[in-house]
């Protein structure tokens, strides 16, 4: 498996597959060909189907800025190597100088066709839960010391900078209101839900209102263009801070403790990234929000010093019951349905780390096998689910 630092990604959103990926693409290219004077890129399969409303376009231009660049939709062709395939072309004085097929895996991740040597180095040998699992116990570590084992010390560094991004995303989402960009008129909501206390508020009602002010907090951050990390993706990135930094709060936990507890879920993210998907163009937004959920689990499960098999419980609890979720953004933004379900993934993580402190070792479902049944799953999906804006509340919502 690769660094978490390729899955930790620092950057603007609103989407990390097609916005930062692309972004990133483009940048390379024109690095690679800086005797071009113009540029062409084309769009496929999601990227075009969505590509507006996630400013995809706006993200190639800017990346090839200050040189012009003709930027194409193609809605049509089927026979791709990914749903967000793009082509980029470089030229000068009209004759062609070079050409990349790039493919936005998810996460701000690209894969470049016949380029494999441009792939991140695997960090990790291991890359199943069970195999790490194995591992750790045998040698009595923790998840997080697998990690920096791994990655090395300077790991805490990187991760350090990822949580001090993630908090200034909850505390910059909390003080502003407003509406966002992109013609929907969905207002910010963070800002009201961190300040309107229930008129008797109880401590779970308090929970609940907290935590999903800091899911809408750093979601609608993402979804107006400002800087937030993949947590695993753009669209997902409101769990993880939000249950981290609540629960940091509530129990008084160290900034030390809650790195440990991203190592742990980062390698939740980098099994189902390596065995799976988390591109919702891929797989619908169960490998988006299902495994934000999932990764926010087991991070809980490491800040409460749970054991290994709690840790997996809780991951796969978290997974399991998003199986079978569709991406279907209203007018291809990062906005309906995808801010709020944040919020309820959030929540639905701090569930899952509940049943795991009682039920852990009563289970049935290992979580490499959810990991597997989500892909699967993901893949048999209709593609008018999967981030396509063709189907679901992307078709139902009045004026689609």
């Amino acid at each position: 498996m690769e660094s978490l630092r390729e899955l930790y990604r620092i950057g603007r959103g609103p989407s990390s597959s097609h916005t930062m990926g692309p972004g990133r693409a483009a940048e390379r290219f024109r690095e690679a060909f800086p005797e071009a004077d113009s540029f062409q890129v084309t769009l496929y399969g999601s990227l075009a189907k969505t590509g507006k409303g996630h400013l995809t376009d706006v993200a190639v231009r800017e990346a090839l800025e200050p040189l012009p660049a003709r930027i194409l939709f193609d809605m049509e062709r089927e026979d791709l190597p990914h749903p967000n395939t793009m082509e980029l072309e470089a030229f000068r004085r009209g004759e062609r100088l070079g050409f990349w097929r790039v493919m936005s895996v998810g996460g701000g991740k690209i894969e470049m066709e016949g380029m494999k040597e441009a792939d991140p180095p695997q960090i990790y040998p291991l890359g199943t839960f069970s195999e790490i699992k194995d591992y750790c116990r045998a040698r009595d570590m923790y998840l997080w010391q697998y990690v920096e084992q791994c990655e090395g010390p300077e790991i805490w560094d990187y991760l350090s900078g990822v949580w001090e991004v993630m908090k200034e995303a909850v505390y910059r989402g909390i003080r502003k209101d407003g509406e966002l960009s992109g013609g929907l008129g969905v207002q910010r909501k963070a800002m009201y839900l961190n300040r309107q206390r229930h008129m008797d508020e109880s401590r779970e009602t308090r929970e609940n209102r907290k935590v999903c002010a800091y899911a809408f907090a750093v979601s609608e951050e993402n979804a107006g263009g400002g800087t937030i990390v993949t947590a695993p993706t753009c669209g997902a990135c409101g769990v993880l801070p939000a249950v981290m930094l609540y629960k940091q709060e509530q129990k008084g936990f160290s900034d030390r403790d809650v790195l440990k507890a991203l190592a742990a879920a980062g390698i939740i993210g980098n099994i189902i990234k390596t065995n799976a998907s988390i591109s919702g163009a891929e797989c619908g937004c169960q490998a988006e929000i299902g495994s934000a959920c999932s990764m926010a689990a087991a991070g809980l499960a490491e800040l409460f010093h749970m054991d290994l098999d709690q840790i997996e419980y809780a991951a796969e609890v978290a997974m399991e019951h998003h199986l079978g979720l569709t991406c279907d953004p209203i007018g291809g933004l990062v906005q309906i349905p995808c801010i709020e379900r944040n919020a309820v993934a959030a929540m639905r993580a701090i569930n899952a780390l509940s049943l795991a402190n009682f039920l852990t070792y009563t289970r049935k479902i290992s979580f490499d096998v959810v990991v597997k049944t989500m892909y699967e799953t993901g893949r048999d999906l209709f593609s008018k689910y999967r981030e396509t804006s063709e189907g679901g509340l992307a078709k139902m919502y009045p004026g689609s």
